[in-house]
């Protein structure tokens, strides 16, 4: 993920893991005369759908629970793992016997809701696709969108139960268990192509699916990534983490010709160059590399955008140049954990760009939403963001 995320931990977990158009000039248009306040957060009026995410939703299901818990499950107090047929009994029981809280996940959801709380008003700015099972989870999914004021329209099926994610807290430790399910039965005809799901697409500006949704449905990232580019709007992606690179690099490639802005951090950059056969482990010529591969909208430079957790984040668009941008400073007795984070700086750089703001400020923003999430436990955030 990106900014402060795990460091890539062996899976493609509860994703949760981690810009803009190149901030070219624009043409003055004839407005009418609106004067802006000062220090109004919004340089333009947003609207309901605008910003737009595909990907894997996961209820997260988070819990105290103690060591015996852990162990009947072969469980280690802190650790990232996919579930497997033993842990499957493992999401009722939690429910059960324990007092658990409820949160809409998967790194794309995730994102697409840091996105709509940096940006407040109105609600709904942001929508989000995925597939859920008919189930109790998938209920208290929706619902937990709706709370978050994400436009969310699943695909609703019945072969497999709504994924999820425990969290299961020991002390400081918290032990994750994915179990993705539903999430990976997406499917672009029964979904995607529907016209009423198809209006909601082309209405935003802003498109963000986390690399994670290449293993589940290529067919509809590509339909989508093509809309953006015949259409001129910003298509974003993530890298996500390194077995995408690894393991799924042709889907991987199918798509980066369409992408306007690359999410990535320095571990998924490094298994990136490797496959790319860029033959370098310096990640700021990484950059330039990946933001000089083939592209199909030319009216846009693509803008590569690499987290380092503690270090200093970079970014290119173009030619020699690579910024860069220290991330805020905070106390390590103050982190609570670092999951989310990845997810927070994509949400916070999402929040800006499709407010038209310049990269700096986007890049600000990612920062200041992975800055708050690490402050709390897994991917929540307080009522109202202090940015600006």
């Amino acid at each position: 993920m990106a900014s402060g995320e795990p460091r890539a931990k062996k899976l493609r977990l509860s994703e949760e893991k981690k810009q803009d158009k190149p901030a070219e000039k624009k043409t003055p248009e004839k407005k009418t005369p609106e004067k802006k306040s000062p220090g109004k957060k919004t340089s333009i009026k947003l609207g309901p759908n605008s910003l737009f995410g595909m990907g894997n939703p996961l209820l997260d299901i988070s819990a105290v629970v103690d060591k015996d818990f852990l162990e009947k499950y072969g469980l280690k107090p802190n650790d990232q793992i996919l579930a497997e047929d033993k842990h499957k009994a493992l999401f009722e029981e939690i429910v059960k016997n324990f007092q658990v809280e409820y949160h809409a996940g998967g790194a794309t959801q995730n994102s697409i809701k840091i996105a709509q709380w940096m940006i407040q008003e109105p609600h709904k700015v942001s929508t989000f696709f995925g597939c859920i099972g008919e189930d109790r989870f998938g209920e208290i999914l929706k619902q937990k969108a709706e709370e978050a004021h994400v436009d969310a329209h699943y695909y609703e099926q019945t072969e497999e139960p709504t994924g999820t994610c425990a969290a299961c807290i020991t002390g400081d430790n918290r032990s994750l268990v994915a179990n993705l399910a539903a999430a990976n039965c997406y499917k672009k005809d029964k979904h995607l192509d529907l016209e009423k799901n198809w209006s909601l697409v082309e209405k935003a500006k802003v498109y963000y699916i986390a690399g994670f949704f290449l293993t589940v449905s290529l067919e509809s990232i590509l339909k989508v990534a093509k809309h953006a580019a015949e259409n001129n709007k910003l298509f974003t992606m993530n890298l996500s983490a390194p077995f995408i690179s690894q393991f799924f690099r042709d889907a991987l490639m199918e798509v980066i010709p369409y992408v306007d802005v690359l999410f990535g951090n320095e571990t998924e950059a490094a298994m990136f160059s490797k496959e790319q056969h860029f033959e370098t482990e310096d990640i700021e010529e990484i950059a330039k590399k990946t933001q000089a591969l083939p592209k199909v909208n030319m009216k846009r430079q693509r803008v590569v955008v690499f987290t380092q957790g503690k270090d200093a984040t970079i970014m290119t668009r173009g030619g020699d140049k690579v910024e860069m941008f220290p991330v805020l400073k905070i106390d390590h007795k103050d982190i609570v954990d670092t999951i989310g984070a990845g997810d927070a700086f994509v949400g916070g750089f999402l929040s800006e760009l499709v407010q038209d703001k310049d990269l700096e400020d986007c890049v600000k923003a990612g920062h200041y939403a992975a800055n708050v999430i690490i402050r709390q436990a897994g991917c929540t955030f307080p009522d109202k963001p202090d940015f600006h």
